[in-house]
């Protein structure tokens, strides 16, 4: 059997084997999360994930939970906290703004916003959230870096702050059950 190039074989747990675009499988497995990730991102975590399989691996046979583990793993590796198999989609969902927070802690720089963005998030984990999202990254990144353009120091900077949230979420006791989108 020849499947297309964005396909692969998905084996379900009840022995089924189904044909199924990467992409298509990964919207399935992220639910309503899916809406509060960037659509490229998604696009680009599923061809990660299907070329990871089909050329490293060389597989065309996949079960869904292996597909769900390598999908969780390059999502992490972009920034993001999204448990791909973990079961039914965030239902509750608490909300920051980070211009609003960046605006509060009283300065422009990193040195202000930090400790701000690790009380934020301890206060949003103790409403036991199923998602915990924040929101404004790309203007607040470029307010601390002096910037009117999106450029690769803004690029750099967003990167630090989200590893930095994923540090604080990771080292939080609640957060086991918790998903985290920066976005």
């Amino acid at each position: 059997m020849r499947l297309k190039k964005d396909c692969l074989m998905f084996q379900t747990n009840c022995g089924h084997q189904v044909p199924a675009s990467a992409e298509w499988v990964t919207l399935e497995l992220l639910g309503s999360a899916a809406g509060d990730v960037d659509p490229e991102l998604v696009r680009h975590a599923a061809a990660a994930v299907l070329y990871y399989f089909k050329e490293e691996l060389h597989r065309q046979f996949v079960s869904v939970a292996e597909f769900a583990a390598a999908l969780e793993h390059a999502l992490r590796a972009v920034g993001l906290s999204i448990f791909a198999g973990a079961g039914p989609a965030p239902s509750r969902v608490v909300e920051s703004q980070l211009p609003e927070l960046m605006k509060s802690a009283g300065g422009d720089g990193e040195l202000f916003l930090l400790p701000q963005l690790r009380q934020e998030l301890a206060r949003r984990l103790g409403e036991s959230p199923q998602m915990v999202r924040f929101i404004g990254l790309r203007p607040c990144v470029k307010q601390l870096a002096g910037k009117d353009r999106w450029c690769p120091s803004c690029e750099n900077l967003s990167d630090q702050i989200v590893e930095y949230m994923r540090t604080c979420l990771q080292s939080a006791p609640r957060s086991q059950t918790c998903t985290l989108v920066v976005k």
